[in-house]
């Protein structure tokens, strides 16, 4: 079967044809112009010299993609219309070669789309002195501003944040700023840290309660709002917002760029880089593109046609092979054994199983045994929690259809901690204080840490769905790895989005 097939006249054809003739596959032309038939065939194109505005002509040709290009109005319409004839089923592309509405109107009665580039370059010149345009120089104002920028990722930093840090930090040293990325917490996941030290990214861990003094701007990546998601006092002077999770509360910065249409931050990032016309390299390529690629489940979560134009963008200076490495790097011993733990220590009611994992080694283990145990027949959402310093830490996740996991575990763990996430993903974490504060026998503080976490999850997935109602599978039930009070002092912290992926 001929790939592609190009119908019409005049000198974009022969432009058109080689950049397809670049790519895999085969191309044939159709056209009744003499000059350009010759052209094309001592370049090596197959060419029938006939009408391509005659369905009879093209009738017998095979394609599996058609592309009309006629800079006459009229005669565009008339081969668009006969290629809809000739091949009903196949992607018909159109070229409208002047601003001419009428025939443009007409063509997309008939076509699959339709290429206008005068409306696309309309739009770029807007993008630049329009309301982008302005923003974009907003952005400017504010990085020249500041001399040194504290680029701060959430707590516990996912590849999203990581790589949207990285980039703005890359663009705040081309305005004439001396950034830092920085983080509290740990970077635990396995595939995380691989990401972090086979790209060699320039990262800061802060210490508990450090702040970021020494330096005289802010910038919140991926997170919107001091004290929450991070350790910075919840007064803090913010000069930077880039998010794409949609805000719970008003957003106070100097630059706010919230857009929750899009499924990772990174992509947001992309973008600016095309605005300040700044060249990506290598490693910012290769982050943002893992970073697009985690946070939209590799492009199955929340993702918009930005995300696939942002991933095709840094595609060509990304590295594959680093991707790869990153991708499958060893797993502790600690995290198997979580993992371990939370499969032995399951109780399933309904379609939902819970899981208590004790003591936290690594707190990036709570998400992928989660994840494991979703795969479990018949369980449509998960729910894995432990203690680390502290504090209760939940990692609980769904397939997305019958239970918004993310809504679920706010509505379950919002009033008495913090938590949050997507439809099928999500995370939160509570203090320990009301715990340490009993001193009664070990049955009590059980019953707490039941109410506590999986009491209120039931309840809160019970408000919304049929989930709980089913019968208990008994086949599941194990014996719970109870919560011990041994003097842990009592956490603080914050939900960290992705489960720190």
């Amino acid at each position: 079967m001929i790939d592609r097939l190009v119908l019409g006249s005049g000198t974009l054809v022969q432009r058109v044809v080689g950049a397809l003739r670049d790519q895999s596959g085969s191309v044939r032309v159709v056209t009744d112009e003499e000059s350009l038939a010759t052209t094309l065939r001592n370049e090596g194109t197959v060419v029938e010299a006939c009408d391509p505005a005659d369905a009879e002509a093209l009738a017998d040709l095979t394609a599996e993609m058609v592309v009309v290009v006629e800079e006459r109005q009229t005669q565009a319409v008339e081969t668009a219309r006969a290629a809809r004839t000739a091949f009903p089923d196949t992607y018909l592309l159109a070229y409208v070669a002047r601003d001419a509405p009428t025939a443009e109107d007409e063509l997309r009665t008939v076509a699959d789309r339709v290429a206008n580039p005068y409306r696309q370059a309309a739009s770029h010149v807007l993008d630049r002195v329009g309301g982008t345009g302005q923003q974009l120089q907003q952005l400017k104002r504010v990085l020249r501003s500041i001399d040194r920028l504290a680029v701060v990722a959430h707590d516990n930093p996912d590849p999203d944040a990581i790589a949207s840090g990285t980039a703005l930090a890359r663009l705040a040293a081309s305005a004439g700023c001396d950034p830092q990325v920085c983080y509290h917490g740990e970077i635990t996941h396995q595939e995380n840290r691989a990401f972090v030290n086979v790209l060699d990214l320039d990262l800061r861990q802060l210490d508990p309660g450090e702040g970021v003094a020494a330096f005289d701007g802010i910038a919140l990546v991926d997170h919107a709002r001091p004290s929450v998601n991070n350790q910075l006092p919840d007064d803090s002077d913010i000069d930077i917002v880039i998010d794409h999770h949609p805000p719970r509360a008003p957003v106070d910065a100097r630059f706010v760029d919230l857009r929750s249409g899009v499924g990772a931050t990174s992509t947001l990032l992309v973008d600016y880089f095309d605005l300040f016309g700044t060249e990506l390299d290598t490693t910012v390529a290769t982050a943002l593109l893992f970073g697009i690629h985690v946070d939209t489940k590799g492009f199955n979560r929340e993702v918009s046609p930005a995300d696939f134009e942002a991933a095709a963008t840094v595609l060509p200076a990304a590295d594959l092979g680093v991707l790869e490495r990153v991708e499958s790097p060893s797993m502790t011993s600690k995290t198997l054994d979580i993992i371990a733990s939370a499969i032995q220590s399951r109780r399933v009611e309904g379609k939902v199983l819970m899981s208590c994992v004790g003591d936290l080694a690594e707190r990036d283990a709570l998400a992928q045994a989660a994840d494991r145990l979703l795969q479990l027949e018949s369980i449509t959402a998960t729910l894995v929690y432990g203690v680390k310093d502290g504090t209760i830490y939940a990692s609980a996740r769904s397939h997305g259809v019958e239970v918004d996991i993310g809504e679920t575990m706010r509505e379950a763990f919002d009033p008495i901690g913090s938590a949050g996430g997507h439809v099928d993903m999500a995370g939160a974490q509570i203090s320990l204080g009301i715990l340490d504060a009993v001193e009664e026998q070990e049955s009590s503080l059980v019953e707490i840490v039941e109410d506590i976490v999986e009491e209120r999850f039931l309840d809160a997935i019970a408000a919304t769905t049929t989930l709980r109602t089913q019968p208990v599978d008994d086949h599941f039930e194990g014996d719970r790895y109870l919560v011990q009070d041994d003097d842990r002092a009592i956490g603080s912290g914050a939900f960290t989005r992705d489960e720190d992926r």
